[in-house]
């Protein structure tokens, strides 16, 4: 595990996501642990069943993302992303 702060992940995000693709990193704000970088990848957590419409379906009801970057995001076609949303109470019209 490693640790970034604040200041350091601001000013250079690509390095504290280089080394979260080793090993999760801590950031930190003034010595105390603020949050947590996880890479992920297919062959992990993305990979299985269901993950992705999840994350893709928390994105989109927190209205992170649009419906065409949340289906992308899942891995489905469009029209089956908003089937799903709207099966799961989210409008799909906003």
């Amino acid at each position: 595990m490693k640790s970034v702060n604040i200041r350091e992940l601001k000013n250079n995000p690509s390095d504290a996501l280089r080394m979260a693709r080793e090993a999760p990193v801590v950031v930190m704000n003034r010595d105390q642990p603020e949050a947590l970088l996880f890479h992920l990848d297919d062959e992990g957590l993305l990979g299985e069943p269901g993950v992705r419409l999840a994350l893709a379906t928390a994105l989109y009801r927190s209205e992170s993302v649009t419906l065409g970057r949340g289906a992308k995001i899942a891995g489905i076609a469009l029209a089956e992303f908003m089937l799903h949303v709207s099966h799961e109470g989210i409008p799909v019209i906003r």
